[in-house]
């Protein structure tokens, strides 16, 4: 074999194994419960940002790009292409993870996101720098992405791994229920400024409010990090022979596990990116709402998430992941479309009732998907098929998803659109979870 561990000797891994037939003995430690709300707690400040961008949109597109009919495309597209560069920092922070350990990850991502939100909160704007401001706000927004990157396999792994066995569900899930809290934030935050503000002094300096906060957030959140100690599993891992390259040995031994990861990670993706991210522009843009009205209805349908999380996970530390995940899928196929329809209307009830019925079917997939895609890995190389499997859905069906939904309405006035890209993709993953091996319970 080519995997040497850092003692000399090969460790031996059967090509093509299930990963939880690959598992190291289990024990039952556990981190500290401090460890694991400091984790968990730590995905506000990601998703805070990420939602943040989206629900600023329209005032960015002024902002940076001058206004006009494509500047809140321009705006969408960069969206789009800074997340192609989630992959690529995820490759990098895996192989740092797999090799080095959890918490170094945690901690190098969380500084770059905080370097590029200050960055955000101080960039010119067009009217003072021209195009200028467009380039740099590209670049700060890839700084931004390479470093989430890395960001979302490291705290998914350091849950699982420092959870206890029977509620490693719940406990990754507390990821999914603070980034909901991350984007109840970022609503908050984007609707008060909105509302309380004139058009000329959100364009003049109150956009960068809620990106201030946002460093606020990052700076305080790797200050708590420093704290944290490395996971049980991976303190075994290294004992039992850690291999070297590690994305060799996800290539060679955990092809499976790939596919599946990724079908997971679609799924979660599009339900979340289109459902909960998208739906304040699908409000503004479509439905006629003013910007405000927009973020407060997308606020109440954030809290009805948190609600669903733990319910969902629970249940599928109980019933199984893949169980849980076929009933999920089944919902995502029947509900965007009358949702979206429910939507299009210039309906108060209508538009919540469709807002909380899409990001509690969203909130349900990615809570379950967290645990479900990071135990499709065996511990040696889990950050780093965690990279190529789950971030690379999410750069194709979560950054492009809410860009393709715009661009295609737009061009085909179809404003039911966006549901059945949701529908669409969750027709397909649905027979992969069908064959999918039940992972509950392996850490």
């Amino acid at each position: 074999m080519p995997f040497l561990a850092l003692s000399g000797r090969p460790p031996v891994y059967p090509a093509n194994r299930p990963a939880t037939d690959l598992l190291p003995p289990q024990r039952p430690d556990a981190l500290p419960k401090a460890s694991i709300v400091v984790a968990a707690l730590s995905t506000i400040v990601e998703w805070y940002d990420f939602t943040l961008y989206l629900f600023m949109a329209t005032a960015l597109s002024r902002v940076v790009f001058g206004g006009g009919p494509d500047s809140l495309l321009a705006t969408l597209a960069i969206f789009a292409v800074s997340y192609l560069l989630r992959p690529v920092g995820a490759l990098l922070f895996g192989r740092l993870g797999d090799r080095l350990g959890r918490r170094p990850v945690l901690l190098v991502s969380m500084a770059l996101m905080a370097a590029a939100m200050l960055g955000t909160a101080l960039l010119p704007t067009h009217e003072q720098a021209g195009a200028v401001a467009g380039g740099a706000f590209l670049a700060l927004r890839c700084v931004m992405a390479f470093s989430v990157g890395g960001e979302y396999p490291a705290v998914s792994t350091y849950l699982l791994e420092g959870a206890r066995p029977g509620r490693r569900g719940l406990v990754t899930a507390l990821a999914s229920m603070a980034s909901e809290v991350g984007v109840l934030l970022a609503v908050a935050v984007s609707a008060i400024t909105t509302t309380m503000l004139d058009r000329a002094a959100l364009d003049d300096w109150g956009w960068r409010i809620p990106f201030a906060v946002g460093a606020l957030l990052a700076v305080a959140t790797l200050a708590a990090r420093t704290r944290l100690g490395e996971t049980p599993v991976f303190a075994r891992q290294q004992a039992t022979g850690p291999v070297r390259e590690p994305l060799r040995f996800i290539l060679r031994t955990q092809r499976a596990g790939l596919y599946r990861t990724f079908a997971i990670s679609a799924l979660a993706s599009i339900t979340y990116y289109v459902g909960i991210i998208y739906v304040p522009t699908y409000l503004t843009s479509v439905s006629g709402f003013p910007e405000g009205s927009s973020l407060w209805l997308s606020t109440t349908a954030s809290v009805s998430v948190i609600a669903v999380a733990p319910h969902a996970s629970a249940i599928s530390d109980r019933m199984g992941r893949r169980t849980t995940l076929l009933w999920l899928c089944a919902l995502a196929i029947a509900l965007p479309v009358p949702m979206f329809a429910l939507m299009s209307f210039n309906s108060v009830g209508a538009a919540l009732c469709g807002a909380v019925v899409l990001a509690c079917t969203a909130g349900g997939i990615t809570a379950v998907a967290a645990s479900a895609a990071t135990e499709q890995f065996h511990p040696a190389g889990r950050l780093t098929g965690l990279a190529l499997g789950a971030t690379a859905a999410t750069a194709v069906f979560g950054g492009l998803a809410p860009y393709l939904a715009t661009l295609l309405t737009q061009a085909t006035g179809w404003t039911l659109l966006p549901g059945a890209l949701v529908a669409a993709v969750a027709l397909s993953v649905f027979p992969v979870l069908a064959r999918m091996p039940e992972t509950s319970g392996q850490a």
